[in-house]
């Protein structure tokens, strides 16, 4: 079964570390790192730690895209 959860990295002037945000998880899901891929790696195994822990498993949320209008 795959699961298409999101994960949202920006960098944090605050703690000087890129967060790591797992939205669909709520908003205590957080991680970090030093390096965006440092950030991403430790997100993923985050996720798959909430992935075997949580039940039931909160929906995925999913990118819509909309046709743009050109100007």
């Amino acid at each position: 079964m795959t699961h298409h959860y999101s994960i949202f990295i920006q960098w944090s002037e605050e703690d000087q570390c890129y967060i790591a945000s797992l939205p669909e998880f709520g908003s205590y899901a957080h991680t970090h790192g030093a390096t965006y891929d440092e950030a991403l790696q430790n997100a993923k195994e985050v996720l798959t730690l909430l992935m075997m822990e949580t039940m039931p498993l909160p929906h995925p949320n999913t990118y819509h895209s909309h046709q743009a209008v050109i100007v």
